[in-house]
């Protein structure tokens, strides 16, 4: 008799950095995917800094992955809200905390990751995980958020409309 496994979904966590702008207006911090596949894509292509993780509690996983990105790190006593879980178009599950804290995003620091680039070439090149990040109005930042994490941006208004 054959034993199926489930196919479990693969997890990732991240934050969701907010702050209010010069005119009161709710901006989140979007960071773009480096490598060669994303360098000429915009729109959809940006991203909650986030990754996988497996057996770490998703709040750490959140941490780590918002400082391996991009370099900051979550102010002591900050209070990181969680959102609902959502899944993106792959099946992916996606764990978030909105953080309200600025970052200047000309300090960006992000790990890299190798590849063979360009393909068949037998050359391994380094790329940034993160090639650049920025503020964008919750507007704007629903054209550049990759399908099925817009779901992240509705429950931070909810969120923020339920608390004023």
């Amino acid at each position: 008799m054959a034993v199926h496994m489930a196919n479990k979904a693969k997890k990732s966590a991240g934050i969701l950095l907010y702050r209010r702008g010069r005119d009161g207006a709710i901006e989140v911090l979007l960071a773009h995917p480096g490598g060669p596949f994303w360098t000429r894509k915009d729109e959809q292509a940006w991203s909650i800094p986030k990754g996988e993780f497996t057996d770490e509690d998703p709040l750490d996983a959140a941490r780590r992955e918002l400082t391996e990105e991009t370099g900051a790190v979550v102010a002591a006593g900050a209070k990181p809200v969680m959102l609902a879980p959502v899944k993106q178009p792959s099946g992916k599950v996606v764990h978030a905390f909105a953080v309200e804290q600025d970052f200047d995003v000309a300090t960006l620091r992000s790990n890299t990751f190798t590849m063979e680039w360009p393909p068949r070439s037998r050359r391994e090149q380094e790329f940034p995980e993160v090639d650049r990040a920025a503020w964008f109005g919750l507007d704007e930042a629903r054209r550049k958020i990759q399908r099925g994490q817009e779901a992240l941006l509705d429950q931070l208004l909810r969120i923020l409309r339920a608390a004023s």
